[in-house]
């Protein structure tokens, strides 16, 4: 295998997991409130959610100062260094592009990212975590 091949699938590694990432933060979320309806005690787990709510505070925080994040840039340089494609801009707004085929300001999404980053915040406080042991 030729250093090529290696640098385009460890950029697939990162890109795996920062789908991982992102699908832990929406469907996280979801789960959080499926769970307050079905009495799973689960969702109640204080690691769980001091974990959820930390991630989409990063992402909402990198919003605000305009960073793209750091998975998108190794993705990018990996990508780069095995020659294949690299996108512009973050992670998120590249692939909400090429998936929903339309164009969407910057401002849009730090807007999306403060409001679902609001909803789990408020999540701590309508479905309580249990208190860490």
């Amino acid at each position: 295998m030729d250093s090529s091949t290696i640098y385009l699938i460890a950029a697939d590694a990162v890109l795996l997991l920062h789908i991982l990432l992102a699908a832990f933060i929406v469907i996280g979320l979801l789960l959080i409130f499926a769970g307050k309806l079905r009495r799973w005690s689960w969702v109640r787990n204080p690691w769980f959610r001091l974990t959820h709510l930390i991630a989409i505070s990063i992402v909402v925080i990198q919003s605000w100062f305009g960073i793209i994040c750091p998975l998108t840039t190794i993705e990018m340089t990996l990508r780069s260094r095995g020659g294949g494609a690299v996108y512009p801009g973050s992670f998120i707004s590249h692939w909400l592009e090429t998936l929903l085929y339309y164009q969407l300001p910057a401002w849009v999404f730090v807007v999306c990212y403060m409001i679902f980053g609001v909803i789990v915040a408020a999540s701590w406080f309508w479905i309580r975590p249990r208190r860490f042991r």
